[in-house]
């Protein structure tokens, strides 16, 4: 039995948590330590998605001269 065995995945697909290699690879998330740590895969998920999509965002603006104002209106 492997490490992995005794890990946590969260499906994808069916929006279960599982232990060991239940389903697909293309399905599952993790793996996590515990099954309440699986469970929360979701809101991992899109935390890590926001943070990146802000990352990717500042990065594309990189040597902009676009300044935003106090209120929020785009000028330059």
């Amino acid at each position: 039995m492997s490490d992995n065995d005794e890990k946590y995945w969260f499906n994808l697909k069916t929006g279960q948590v599982e232990r060991g290699f239940e389903s697909p690879a293309v399905d599952r998330a993790g793996p996590f330590d515990s099954a309440e740590e699986a469970a929360a895969a979701p809101e991992r998920i899109a935390e890590r998605s926001r943070a990146w999509a802000e990352e990717e965002a500042r990065e594309d603006s990189w040597g902009s001269d676009v300044s935003s104002d106090d209120d929020g209106r785009v000028g330059r």
